[in-house]
């Protein structure tokens, strides 16, 4: 199967992990195409674009679930304990996923930088193909670029 580009905001960092921003219906059937058997969201699940039921919906599939709901404005040294602890137990491939991809790409950041010792510039690479916390005008944009070390 190819890449499932209708997926918002999605990206493939390498064999066995994928990401993206919001999941809709559509886009479950196309993970499981995939062969993706976790899926990890770190979005609130009262957020407008979550998708209501997603555990249920994803179990149908046979894929299992981890719920990290990580605050936009808030993220702290819990939350990344917590994603670290899922993805490292997850059996992969693994898709993690939040509302723009924007929690994911700045988590994946940390994780690259700090477990598996990246280089800069390729972690950062992943990184800024969704946004870049240390440039962007969002309001939380500071809190991020201090929660990654930028």
């Amino acid at each position: 199967m190819s890449e499932p580009d209708m997926i918002a905001a999605w990206q493939r960092l390498d064999a066995a992990t994928t990401t993206s921003g919001a999941l809709r219906p559509d886009d479950l059937p196309a993970l499981a195409a995939l062969g993706v058997c976790h899926v990890i969201n770190l979005a609130l699940a009262d957020h407008p674009q979550a998708l209501p039921d997603e555990a249920e919906r994803l179990a149908a599939l046979g894929i299992a679930y981890s719920h990290i709901p990580v605050p936009f404005e808030a993220p702290d040294e819990t939350h990344f304990a917590a994603f670290r602890a899922a993805l490292e137990g997850a059996r992969g491939p693994v898709h993690v996923h939040c509302i723009l991809n924007w929690r994911v790409s700045a988590f994946f950041y940390r994780y690259h930088r700090e477990v598996l010792g990246m280089a800069e510039d390729r972690a950062a690479a992943l990184l800024t193909r969704q946004w870049d916390p240390g440039t962007h005008a969002h309001p939380a944009a500071a809190t991020w670029a201090r929660f990654i070390g930028r």
